[in-house]
């Protein structure tokens, strides 16, 4: 537990509103306990050790802020620029909702890092994550407890809004998630087991546990399995210092650690995922209903309507009409004539006047230079490009616009020259990279238009990127362009006979405007000449323009307003326009105003920012007057959080001359141009009223008037009346184009002549834009005339006036009601404090996940914000979001500054944004998922029917259903031809002493090296005196009675397969054992001590290399080596023959103990006894049709379970030769197996799954160079795979593909299958059919039905056949708890019968009734006498079509997945594979994944392949796909290291030992999220 957790415990106390001080405290004054100590001011007190930036951590009693409260307020307004959603009300809503939560305390689990992982955030600030609290001194510990205890009481926690959990998730954990499972821990598990409850760890016992565990303890609804040693009362103010003080360290931990299964566990980890699932304890707040949950059909949990929803209940709205539109005389026929007109009678009026970057004035362009350098561009575009019987431009031709914000005249040249010559021009930003966000669906918009053409300034042309010889780049999905510089020297004069055609304004376009989508898409908003010129006399006549006057323009000429009123209309009345670019903007806030007031400017075009910044930079200024205004247009008036920056920029100007009547919030929208304006007011007369809406109401759509809670309050201004000669209806926003009711919020529609026409090039889309007829209740139109659709969601208020709430493309539909991504930004950036994320840099968007919207929000974390400050702020904003707007959220993410993909003016690209989220490729540096919060449509977990059904009416269910029992069996295991070897020599013993006199010289074993050497062979004979060699070895030296235990320590090779006959010949009971790994001896070397120690070894055989390991002094760190028993090397040994071979009195007796630790991390040994070896070798020998003159090549682990049997014993019984190849030396020779297979001609050949990986990801793009050195495959007719496991499908499916080429056989590939308690239950021989394909559902296969689907069907999962049944062996599906025999459509484990089933467990600690339990079983009814064994795998059995050897339909048995693997989780039964399936498809970095359940929780470990920055794009994803695929929450996911998942020879994931180590906090993980 890192002490970077217990600061944040401490620091959730930061409610302060800088400035606006009594105001809060009247707001606040309800929800503050009076007995507090600590002022809410107090910035945070930060629990890491203090480092140079580390604040100084006021006293508890320190009244006043702190010192970084105070320098941060001095610097306000440097660091807080883009503040459009300013709200100071809203601020004070948002600090009294999380006050609220003061009193409920819970500790959040925060997400642990590694150090390296961010270096983004200065080293100072991270606490390393084990940070050892032995150092201090007691006293300083002492300290930062009562500092602790005085503040944890007045600090409120997260615990209301993330302890929603659903109810019934509380179903029993599976076996294999509890940890008293009795599995043997190894010694060093157990040492530091022990000395963790005496002393405790002096590096993990931090003040911040204990911190913790109190906080768990006080009454947060504390689940009955939580064993904690305080029990705090809520009232009471209890001092923790001295219990603290009075507890040894050890005691505290082992008291309080105790985890939900009553084991002591001891680590960090485990008291997050405590806390966790304290958080999800509660119920969700919304209902789940009652309803039973179908078999076959995956239903979706639909919330029931509430009641007391808000419905509208006002009468059908009526379309508001705007004033007529005068006509006045002197108005011109055209936008071109009106420029003709003042260049030629006011040629020295100024026109335009561009700013430098520091805000001085430039250049001013005259209306004269305006028009003759128009014209002269006009005559340069039509005649000097191209030919004059071919030219390159033609009237109508569409050509682009790429001028730089700070160069406006260049751009009015450009626009006019365009409209003069009558080709169109479409204005777009300049591309400053070849990876512009947004820079593809530029090429889109410029493919759409059609444009070939690019005009541009020299300067901007110098700035675009080029390639290395010089040529401009060719961007990202971009048409290619020819650019035209358009500077006056370029320029050629007309003739004098040339003269430009200016038509009276028509429907022809005139230009055209681009837009983006919510999804990104960029789109062209055609104008025609008549829209334009009528728009301009509609805004002339709005805004009351008159001729002459001076308009100070601070938005982007190039679309929208800036170009509306600061390009067109004031051309039209010759007005002087000063343009003030971006840049200006960012260097001196001030400079419009100071434009202003020099200009005595009658006209200012702002958006909020520019109102806020220049408040915020006022100080500077004195002497500024505003008097002159008479209109100051606000552009984005019409998004709700304008009101505030409207109100605290006039309070501040006031007193400066501004007249509050001059400010005018207008709306407007790509489509239908400007909507509404609100018309300059008469001094004097009283303000527009302001809407104070319900938010709950907002989200249903309906208006209310908020009464009841004031912190859920929306403010809206209104933006005036209707444009002049325009007509506007409100309809609803989905669906066909209903007309809502009074009190109803819908999308507005304008029919008016001055809007947009179409979306360029379009014409699907434009349909359902541009040509909207409204209809009435009953469906009927209710008119004629077509309506554009204005993007803007708002209603019309008393007296015709239109307020706008939110944007169509804003909208987050979550669940039946519809937020506002703006409103939701607002709550986020009204949580104090704001230093972990800079204000303008915030994106909120939703991502469909399973079946409903979710919200993300993803913002930019400053450098110097800490991970306490940041994860504190995002617990915070979930609190907020949650009380203000009753939503949840999905996933809040934090990433490095400047890493968001930015829209040409600076703002943040929320599709592309978003984009990167889907893909995993945004690299947050935090991230806090919430899914357990606000995914409520999950279905009800699945309620096990009881089983206390009696055999009779499952045996009648059966039969009318028509079922088959599912059983199976492999051919009969009859005499076969050489009966007299069976009969003579019935132990393997005797049949090797048989061949060593009937066929010495023949060859059993040739073992290869690295370079395919055969290094070393074996005659029967040779093996023959070599097992003697070692009897007689064991009798002398290790004193070894007959029956005692030999342990076989060797690398894999003939020295085993020898020792191994050497036992036999001794009468002893041989058990091999891998060696340790020489490099990791610290890890291996304990199993190897533990089988040992189990197995009561007399007796260890070995090389003298391995004898050295086990004496050196690296094993002696790990085991005690003083206790080993006797060792042997059978390096050099004596010719010595034993005095007599022993030959067992039965066959029953033991020939020898198989060792293995299962999947789950259990180690057990079985008994196999001469008889059941017979039988196997018998059975494989018939299978796979083994004579003396076949060649077969093992590549598999000689250790344990089928491939011990092959390697070892087959040979022997059967008599082929067997080519053996160590599968350690294919990481030094990849080639080494196929290319022996190729070499020898092997016909069959066996291998494990980690052998075909290798070859599969190793050899894979090689096929071309094995073909050249002459490797063929055609001679291998089958390739078997040693299994314990569900067959990997896709890895040999890949397998066979890729080789393919090299002549393997697509039939060759199978599989075969083996467990504990029978070594080989399924082997693809030669005989029977090629193994089968089915696709089952993946929905009913958790509810433990089969049903099989066709191929490609959604949630299918492809099965194959674990191989043919070996003669002999017969099996059947068995229900787990009843013991009753299964229909062939039920899952089921599977149990075996057969003569070479093992004799019973060798010794299980302390679960000795296990053996009886898993060897002779009966059924509960059906076929009651047979004895059988149980897997512990489930599987089923389906025939097939396919015909057997004999002649009937074949049989085929699928296994799906160890029984103690599965998870139970919901009800549902759920395979690890399938789940680390998908989540291994969820990003290209994931190498590797495992999953495992803790106490409910699911958690994910995933290996990251890619950088570590990667790290957090994993967290979403598989949350996403684990939630989509199988309707799971992931409760936690750690982000590890590639090789970090254990697994065993055998290739399969060790989840067991991964849990334990997770738990132990032994993994070193980069990142560990904790799902709320």
């Amino acid at each position: 537990m890192d002490p970077q957790y217990c600061a944040v415990a401490v620091t959730h106390g930061d409610i302060t509103q800088k400035g606006y001080e009594k105001k809060r405290a009247k707001l606040l004054a309800p929800y503050i306990p009076q007995t507090q100590s600590v002022d809410p001011s107090v910035q945070s007190i930060q629990l890491s050790p203090a480092g140079p930036s580390a604040d100084p951590a006021p006293s508890p009693e320190a009244g006043g802020p702190s010192a970084a409260a105070r320098h941060h307020r001095s610097h306000r307004s440097g660091g807080a620029r883009d503040d459009r959603y300013r709200s100071d009300i809203h601020t004070e809503a948002v600090q009294a909702a999380l006050a609220k939560h003061k009193e409920e305390k819970m500790a959040l689990p925060m997400p642990t890092k590694r150090r390296s992982a961010f270096v983004q955030s200065p080293v100072d600030n991270c606490t390393p994550p084990d940070t050892s609290s032995a150092s201090e001194d007691e006293g300083s510990l002492r300290r930062q407890a009562a500092v602790s205890a005085a503040l944890v009481q007045s600090l409120q926690s997260p615990d209301y809004w993330i302890n929603r959990s659903l109810q019934g998730s509380s179903t029993s954990s599976s076996a294999s998630s509890t940890l008293s499972h009795g599995e043997p821990k190894t010694q060093g598990q157990t040492q530091t087991q022990n000395q963790s409850q005496n002393q405790g760890p002096p590096a993990l016992s931090t003040l911040a546990d204990v911190l913790a565990h109190t906080r768990l303890a006080e009454n947060s609804s504390v689940p009955p399995d939580v064993t904690t040693s305080t029990q705090q009362d809520r009232g009471s103010r209890v001092d923790m210092a001295p219990m603290v003080r009075g507890m040894s360290r050890g005691q505290s931990r082992s008291s309080m650690m105790d985890t939900a299964d009553g084991v002591p566990v001891h680590s960090r980890v485990s008291t997050k995922i405590q806390q966790l699932l304290n958080t999800l304890k509660r119920p969700k707040r919304p209902p789940l209903s009652e309803f039973f949950l179908d078999d076959t059909e995956e239903i979706v949990e639909v919330p029931r309507p509430d009641p007391s929803t808000p419905r509208p209940e006002g009468r059908q709205i009526i379309p508001v009409k705007g004033e007529p539109l005068g006509v006045v005389s002197n108005w011109p026929p055209a936008l071109q004539a009106a420029l003709a007109r003042w260049g030629a009678t006011q040629a020295k009026s100024p026109a335009l006047t561009t700013l430098d970057h520091t805000g001085k004035p430039i250049y001013t362009l005259t209306y004269g230079k305006l028009w003759s350098r128009s014209l002269k561009l006009a005559y340069t575009l039509l005649n000097k490009l191209g030919t004059k019987n071919d030219p390159v431009l033609k009237p109508g031709d569409r050509v682009a616009l790429v001028y730089p914000n700070n160069d406006p005249g260049m751009f009015w040249v450009a626009f006019y020259g365009c409209l003069l010559a009558e080709v169109i021009p479409v204005p777009i930003e300049v591309p400053l990279t070849r990876k512009d966000a947004g820079s593809q669906q530029i090429g889109f918009l410029l493919g759409s238009c059609g444009v070939g053409l690019a005009l541009t300034s020299e300067v901007c042309l110098k700035g675009l990127p080029k390639t290395p010889n010089g040529e401009i780049l060719q961007f990202k999905g971009w048409p290619r362009l020819k650019w035209v510089v358009t500077d006056t020297k370029y320029l050629t004069k007309p003739s004098k006979d040339w003269q430009p055609h200016i038509p009276t304004a028509n429907t022809d376009t005139a230009y055209i405007e681009y837009k983006a989508s919510k999804e990104g898409t960029v789109m062209g908003v055609a104008v025609s000449k008549i829209s334009m010129l009528t728009h301009c006399q509609a805004l002339t006549q709005a805004c009351n323009y008159c001729e002459g006057e001076t308009l100070v323009n601070v938005l982007d000429f190039k679309k929208d307003m800036g170009l509306w009123h600061g390009v067109l209309t004031s051309v039209m009345n010759r007005i002087h326009t000063i343009s003030v670019p971006y840049a200006v903007m960012k260097a001196c806030p001030l400079s419009w105003v100071q434009r202003v007031h020099i200009h005595k400017a009658r006209v200012a075009l702002v958006k909020c920012r520019d109102l806020h910044w220049a408040m915020m930079a006022h100080r500077d200024q004195r002497d500024t007057n505003l008097a002159s205004l008479r209109m100051l247009i606000v552009a984005d008036g019409a998004n709700p959080w304008s009101v505030s920056s409207c109100d605290a920029f006039l309070n501040v100007f006031q007193s400066h001359g501004l007249r509050p009547e001059v400010i005018c919030p207008c709306a407007s929208s790509p489509e239908a141009m400007t909507v509404a304006i609100r018309r300059p007011g008469v001094r004097g007369a009283p303000l527009p009223a302001r809407a104070i809406l319900s938010m709950t109401g907002l989200s249903h759509g309906v208006i209310r008037v908020n009464t009841e809670d004031k912190n859920s309050a929306l403010t809206v201004q209104d933006v005036g009346h209707v444009m002049p000669g325009a007509l506007m209806c409100i309809v609803k926003p989905d669906g066909p184009p209903m007309l809502c009711k009074t009190d109803e919020i819908g999308e507005v529609v304008l029919n008016s002549r001055a809007g947009g026409t179409m979306y360029y090039g379009l014409p699907g889309v434009t349909k359902n834009t541009f040509e909207v007829i409204p209809v009435n209740s009953s469906g009927a139109p209710i008119g004629e005339i077509p309506f554009t659709r204005t993007g803007l969601l708002g209603f019309v208020g008393p007296g015709s006036l239109v307020f706008v709430v939110g944007k169509i493309e804003g909208l987050l539909a979550v669940s039946s009601r519809r937020h506002n991504a703006d409103d939701l930004v607002a709550t986020a950036l009204a949580v104090e404090p704001v230093k972990t994320v800079y204000r303008g840099r915030i994106a909120v968007f939703s991502v469909t996940v399973f079946y409903d919207e979710r919200i993300v929000i993803v913002a930019e974390q400053r450098p110097d914000a800490s991970e306490e400050d940041s994860f504190q702020w995002m617990s915070r904003v979930l609190q907020a979001i949650d009380s203000i707007h009753q939503v949840g959220l999905y996933c809040l993410a934090l990433v490095p500054a400047n890493t968001l993909p930015k829209t040409p003016l600076g703002g943040i690209h929320v599709s592309e944004t978003k984009q990167h989220f889907l893909e995993g490729s945004l690299h947050p540096c935090n991230i806090l998922m919430c899914p357990h919060t606000c995914v409520t449509n999950m279905p009800k977990p699945r309620q096990k029917q009881p089983v206390g059904v009696g055999p009779a009416s499952i045996m009648v269910g059966n039969l009318v259903a028509g079922k088959r029992i599912a059983q199976a069996a492999g051919r009969e295991l009859g005499l076969i031809e050489d009966q007299d070897l069976v009969r003579k020599h019935q132990f393997l013993s005797e049949a090797l002493q048989w061949r060593a006199q009937t066929d010495p010289d023949h060859v059993l074993y040739i073992l290869l090296n690295a370079k395919g050497v055969a290094v070393c062979t074996a005659t029967c004979l040779q093996l023959h005196k070599r097992a003697e060699k070692v009897a007689a070895a064991l009798m002398e030296r290790g004193g070894i009675n007959t029956g005692d235990n030999v342990v076989l320590l060797y690398p894999p090779g003939i020295d085993l397969i020898a020792s191994f006959y050497g036992c036999l010949y001794a009468g002893c009971v041989p058990v091999t054992v891998r060696p340790p790994h020489p490099q990791n001896l610290a890890a291996t070397l304990p199993t190897v001590r533990m089988i040992i120690d189990v197995s009561k070894a007399a007796c260890i055989l070995t090389t003298q290399l391995l004898m050295k390991t086990l004496r050196s002094k690296e094993a002696a760190a790990s085991v005690n080596i003083k206790t080993w028993p006797t060792i042997i090397d059978t390096d050099d040994l004596p010719r010595k023959r034993p005095p007599q071979i022993y030959k067992p009195p039965t066959a029953e007796m033991l020939a020898y103990l198989d060792f293995s630790v299962s999947t789950t991390g259990m180690l057990t040994g079985v008994k196999i006894s001469h008889a059941a070896v017979s039988a196997l070798c018998r059975s494989i020998k018939l299978q796979c049709e083994l004579y003396s003159s076949r060649q077969v090549a093992i590549c598999l682990d000689p250790y344990c379970g089928l491939g011990f049997v092959l390697w070892c014993l087959s040979s022997v019984y059967s008599g082929h030769q067997s080519i053996l190849i160590p599968p350690m030396e294919l990481e030094s020779s990849l080639a080494l197996w196929l290319s022996t297979l190729g070499q020898y001609k092997i016909r069959d050949t066996f291998c494990s799954y980690s052998v075909m990986e290798l070859c599969t990801k190793g050899l894979g793009t090689q096929t071309e160079i094995l073909k050249a050195r002459g490797v063929n495959l055609s001679c291998v007719r089958s390739c078997v795979v040693v299994a314990e496991e569900r067959p990997r499908l896709a890895l040999s499916q890949s397998f066979s593909k890729l080789f393919k080429d090299l002549g393997l056989s697509p039939r060759a590939v199978s599989t075969a299958f083996g467990s504990r308690v029978n070594l080989a239950i399924c082997l693809q021989g030669t005989a029977g059919p090629d193994p089968s394909t089915v696709y089952v559902d993946m929905k009913s296969l958790r509810h433990d039905r089969v049903r099989l689907v066709e191929r490609g069907a959604p949630q299918s999962l492809p099965l194959m056949e674990s191989g043919t049944i070996l003669p002999g062996v017969r099996v059947i599906i068995v229900n787990p708890e009843t013991r009753g025999p299964l229909g062939d459509s039920h899952l089921g484990e599977i149990w075996v019968t057969s003569s070479h089933n093992a004799s019973g467990y060798y010794t299980i600690y302390g679960e000795e009734s296990l053996q009886a339990d898993h060897f002779n079983t009966h059924l509960s009814f059906g076929e009651t006498q047979t004895l059988w064994a149980r897997t512990g795998y489930l599987g089923f059995v389906r025939r097939t079509e396919l015909l057997d050897a004999s002649g009937d339909r074949h049989d085929a048995l699928f296994v799906v997945g160890s029984l103690d693997e599965t998870l139970e989780l919901r009800g549902l039964r759920y395979h690890p594979i399938d789940i680390e399936t998908s989540v291994s498809r969820a990003h290209r970095s994931i190498a590797e994944s495992a999953v495992f359940t803790w106490t409910n929780l699911l958690v994910v470990v995933s290996e990251l392949a890619g950088s570590e920055q990667e790290a957090l794009d994993l967290v979403p994803l598989v949350t996403n796909v684990v939630l989509e695929e199988h309707h799971l929450i992931v409760g936690v996911v750690v982000v590890v290291d590639p090789g970090v998942i254990p697994i065993n020879s055998r290739g399969e994931k060790q989840r067991m030992h991964l849990r334990d180590s997770f738990l132990a906090d032994q993994l070193d993980p980069i990142y560990v999220a904790y799902n709320m």
